[in-house]
């Protein structure tokens, strides 16, 4: 067995100029999304979060969270992960690094994810992604990244079949409506023990053993990844003028599937709808079917934002200074929920009348929190905390 010995380049972090502004812009923009559906979970101690007798302006609420925000915002950021691979070794490769130094480097910083992952999900919060991002950014690495452009054309008709899926499930929904003879069931909604949990040590205690159930549940999204890797390899966010008609389209079909689909169950969840227990189950995986169209939807739309937007625009250039710092604002935001949330420390969500409102209110607040940490950071040249630690674990010096 042989061993690349030679020393690889690092090239360092990836100047301004270098940067495309829609991965960093979607990034950003999207941590609020993420905000929201987690805030919902931790207030309602459930998944999806979910207030079963909504009141007023609860219902709303409620319809938007299940039309925009829930299942809706991580199938995004596999987008971008499958995205940033690519982008990440095309750099090394750039820099002379062999194929074999580029795969270290890859499975090193997947691995590290991992760890993170599980770091995450032992001290702060269950739902953690990390550890299924590294999971599948090992296997993306080993399986599909040297593949051609033939075999990667093999994710679009997943991605079609995955439609058909989705209008079958569809036509069954609506089927049920039109035949049925109405109920009262609430949309599924599993508990979740450590957000519920009388102590931190208790919490933590379900958190370890409820990561790697939920970490196993959100592989398949390597699917959702892939379609980023096959996006990356056409530089379609590097090259936004060129792929205009490809964006468009993919904004109108991705986000208008993903807001179809969810339509049944977020009039349930508002109490607009009344069906029995068998056809909100159904809704509530139409739901979910759907939602992962909304990933290559919602980056598009930021694609063509960013058509006509500039990096130096304080909005714009304050998305963008999160989106590169995306892993420490998520991190953020998981110390704020065990913070400000949890019963046994302020338990803001249950003090000032509706958790809804109270608890997306405190997501806006700390996600605007870590865009004005960012744009801070950005202005003196600094990354984030949780990206310089992941970057000195991958590029550690070789003894």
């Amino acid at each position: 067995m042989s061993i690349d010995t030679a020393p690889m380049t690092s090239r360092g972090p990836v100047p301004r100029a270098e940067r495309a502004l829609a991965p960093d812009l979607a990034r950003g923009a999207m941590l609020l999304i993420i905000a929201l559906a987690n805030v919902a979970g931790v207030v309602f101690a459930g998944e999806p979060g979910l207030d079963a007798t909504p009141e007023g302006v609860d219902r709303g609420l409620n319809f938007l969270l299940f039309e925009l925000v829930h299942a809706r915002g991580y199938p995004v950021f596999a987008v971008m992960f499958g995205y940033g691979l690519v982008q990440l070794a095309r750099r090394h490769d750039a820099s002379g690094a062999t194929p074999k130094q580029v795969r270290a480097v890859l499975l090193r910083r997947n691995f590290w994810l991992v760890v993170f992952g599980f770091a995450h999900a032992a001290l702060l919060y269950y739902g953690d992604f990390l550890g299924a991002y590294g999971i599948v950014g090992i296997a993306m690495t080993l399986l599909l990244l040297r593949r051609g452009d033939r075999f990667h054309r093999v994710v679009l008709v997943l991605w079609a079949l995955s439609a058909v899926e989705v209008l079958v499930i569809g036509a069954m929904v609506v089927s049920g409506i039109l035949g049925g003879s109405g109920g009262s069931a609430l949309l599924p909604s599993g508990h979740v023990d450590s957000l519920a949990a009388p102590d931190y040590v208790a919490s933590m205690l379900d958190r370890l053993g409820e990561w790697p159930v939920h970490t196993l549940t959100v592989l398949p999204f390597i699917m959702i990844a892939w379609l980023g890797m096959w996006a990356a390899r056409r530089r379609v966010l590097e090259e936004l003028p060129r792929h205009r008609t490809l964006l468009t389209w993919t904004a109108v079909l991705g986000l208008g599937g993903a807001v179809a689909g969810g339509l049944p169950a977020a009039l349930v969840s508002a109490g607009w709808l009344h069906v029995d227990e068998s056809a909100a189950s159904l809704m509530l995986l139409l739901h979910g079917a759907s939602g992962m169209f909304a990933g290559p939807g919602y980056v598009a739309v930021f694609g063509l934002i960013a058509l006509g937007a500039s990096r130096s625009g304080p909005v714009v250039g304050a998305l963008s200074a999160l989106g590169q710092r995306s892993l420490s604002g998520y991190l953020f935001q998981s110390v704020a929920w065990l913070v400000l949330l949890a019963p046994f420390t302020l338990a803001l969500g249950d003090r000032f009348g509706s958790p809804t409102v109270t608890g997306l209110i405190i997501a806006v607040a700390v996600w605007l929190t870590t865009v004005l940490i960012a744009r801070q950071l950005d202005k003196r040249r600094q990354p984030g905390p949780a990206e310089i630690v992941l970057r000195r674990l991958t590029y550690r010096p070789r003894t």
